[in-house]
């Protein structure tokens, strides 16, 4: 057993050492007590829901092979521990690439399906969990592996997609891939100057193209809030297809004493941000990585975010109100006089999960960081999950290290068909937290008018 200092990329709670375990490959999981246990991916989750600082992490990246691959198929099985570059890198050039894919490469496959992550084309492939076949499962209260699949044992595949590990140990699983004719991407930018132009022209972005979503600039107000860049992409007909992403531009070597990401300096930001988009359409071929994970160009990025870390909030609200809603988390987060130094817009499409709780939902989804400044930060946030739950819509658990245990049953009334499935020696502090502390019995469930309204 080792003690290192894992944490989370929120870097919330990162100088607190945390005792794992690394697993290798063939390895059993160790017996434990209630709660004791939390499989660990490679920590790219911004919350808690990766912490569990009463007990052990099971650090899974000692397991990280490719087993098979079939490149007529695109059927791909590997070990938990893989990361999706690794992936991408072995079967791009047979020309298959993720269906799904989150804003950064740096995952672990098994991180992928306990959070069930989503991309920037939702509307037309769904979640990542859509594209599991089976999964390998090890539970401290059954001998030997458990296969999972949507047939054998459905109740914890289910459970297991979007469960934030918390029904055992993934140690392998099957996936199937995106046949692709290059990793390059055709690129077409809209610049659009208030948010109801982006409302206006979502709907046919996503019929017209694979990938979508939007940069908004959260600090203007008035006519220009919510202004921004549409940006729509597809796998170009021809290109490259060595899926190797570029190593980074830069990295940031030290946590600076104040965030740099507030301020006149990020108003400055925004502003040369939305001029690099002329009016109007624009169109440009780029390689994957700069479409995928920009951020991943910028080693250490979350660093800027200052000392005491980073929050971010990511909601789902639903179709029907959703344009107000988003307007209403934008004006909030600017009459708290704090701005969002990447904000994110984008539809989900209506294509269901298999997992039991699984964020995505038909609707909207507005992502939102902020640099964490004390009880102001968290006034903030908490308005912002009330003006969600009063919309009807869900704040996303894996993105989050305060919400309350009303606000998370409110996004996730069905929570307690997960608790009856977990591996009772898996444990986190999210779900300590939360899920926790509230009633079992439907009936004992405080009703939904206790949640504070803006």
């Amino acid at each position: 057993m080792s003690r290192e200092r894992y944490g989370s990329w929120g870097r919330g709670r990162r100088d607190v050492p945390r005792g794992a375990l690394m697993l290798a490959a063939g390895e059993t999981l160790p017996s434990g007590p209630e709660g004791s246990l939390l499989p660990f991916g490679n920590g790219r989750s911004y919350g808690d829901s990766c912490h569990n600082d009463e007990g052990l992490l099971i650090d899974t990246r000692g397991a990280s092979r490719i087993l098979s691959f079939d490149a007529a198929s695109g059927i791909l099985e590997a070990q938990a521990g893989v990361l999706l570059c690794d992936i991408t890198r072995h079967v791009a050039p047979a020309g298959w690439f993720l269906p799904v894919t989150p804003g950064t490469q740096f995952v672990t496959l098994g991180g992928a399906i306990a959070n069930d992550v989503h991309g920037k084309n939702h509307h037309r492939r769904g979640t990542f969990g859509r594209w599991v076949e089976a999964l390998e499962l090890q539970r401290s209260d059954r001998p030997g592996p458990v296969l999972c699949t949507r047939e054998e044992n459905a109740d914890l595949f289910a459970a297991t997609i979007g469960g934030m590990g918390l029904t055992g140990l993934v140690t392998r699983a099957t996936i199937r891939l995106l046949r692709v004719a290059s990793l390059d991407i055709d690129q077409t930018t809209t610049r659009f100057d208030r948010l109801d132009d982006y409302f206006d022209l979502a709907p046919a972005a996503d019929e017209r193209h694979e990938y979508a979503v939007a940069w908004v600039d959260s600090l203007k107000r008035g006519r220009s809030l919510g202004r921004g860049h549409l940006i729509c992409g597809d796998h170009a007909a021809s290109g490259s297809r060595s899926g190797i992403a570029r190593p980074p531009l830069a990295r940031i070597p030290f946590t600076p004493p104040v965030s740099p990401l507030r301020g006149l300096a990020l108003g400055a930001f925004n502003e040369a941000y939305f001029r690099k988009a002329p009016p109007g359409v624009s169109t440009a071929r780029v390689p994957f990585d700069a479409f995928f994970y920009p951020l991943d160009r910028l080693g250490g990025w979350n660093r800027l975010y200052g000392p005491r870390g980073l929050h971010q909030h990511q909601s789902v609200l639903p179709a029907a109100g959703g344009p107000a809603a988003v307007r209403a988390l934008l004006e909030c987060a600017t009459a708290h006089r704090h701005g969002s130094f990447l904000t994110v817009l984008k539809r989900f499409g209506d294509l269901q999960s298999p997992g039991l709780l699984s964020f995505p939902r038909a609707g909207y989804t507005l992502t939102l960081d902020f640099p964490h400044r004390g009880e102001a930060t968290l006034a903030l946030l908490s308005e912002l999950d009330a003006i969600t739950v009063s919309a009807g819509g869900a704040v996303n658990p894996y993105k989050d290290a305060r919400m309350s245990p009303q606000t998370f049953q409110a996004s996730f009334p069905g929570w307690r068909a997960l608790e009856a499935l977990r591996d009772p020696a898996m444990m986190s502090d999210f779900w300590r937290r939360t899920a926790a502390c509230l009633p079992r019995a439907d009936e004992d469930a405080p009703p939904a008018a206790t949640l504070p309204l803006p």
